[in-house]
């Protein structure tokens, strides 16, 4: 008789332990997906340059504001922006990422590194934009050896510069499986190009 009883208990035992397995198997496969995919640039947008909006135009003030911010000595310069990729994911499923890892180098200078909690899901054989906020001080690199070259670069991302800048943006996923957030083997490489004339 208690068998009877027990055996509703144990075949929805089974159930959950399928559910779950099922569960998993998605999480990784759209893990492994994400790693497959193609990441392109697509733009910048919200560019603010120590309170200077970029991305709303540039005045003539705004223009001797941030270049004489790049030719003195202030303490901080804040730089933040929106980098959007195009992510296209050409699997039979969906690609998905829970968080990121990041390094953004230009003309060969190493600018920041971060982490961001960003959750994207990608459908099969689908496309989406991933907007990356990135911020970081630019004072420190305008000090010392690398003073020219980002100088040269910060006029590229105000729209003054002569030379186009070579980007190199790598990601390195991670994914929630199973309810912990693992991060992936590799760095997924994206290389553009921007400014100039």
């Amino acid at each position: 008789m208690t068998l009877l009883f027990a055996l509703p208990f144990f075949f929805s035992g089974c159930d959950t332990a399928k559910q779950l397995g099922s569960q998993l198997g998605s999480q990784l496969g759209g893990a492994y997906n994400v790693i497959n995919c193609d990441y392109k640039y697509n733009s910048i947008s919200n560019l603010d340059l120590a309170g200077i909006r970029v991305s709303e135009g540039l005045s003539l003030t705004n223009i001797t504001k941030a270049t004489s911010l790049l030719s003195g000595n202030a303490a901080s310069i804040p730089l933040n922006f929106t980098l959007n990729l195009n992510v296209n994911n050409p699997n039979q499923s969906a690609a998905f990422l829970s968080g990121l890892d990041y390094i953004l180098s230009i003309d060969g200078i190493q600018f920041t590194t971060g982490s961001l909690s960003q959750a994207l899901n990608v459908p099969a054989n689908g496309n989406s934009i991933l907007p990356l906020g990135i911020g970081f001080d630019l004072a420190t690199l305008l000090k010392g050896e690398s003073k020219d070259a980002a100088s040269g670069i910060i006029k590229n991302f105000l729209g003054i510069g002569s030379q186009k800048s070579n980007v190199s943006f790598q990601i390195r996923p991670s994914f929630a499986i199973g309810g912990v957030s693992i991060p992936s083997p590799i760095y997924i490489p994206i290389e553009f190009s921007f400014g100039g004339k």
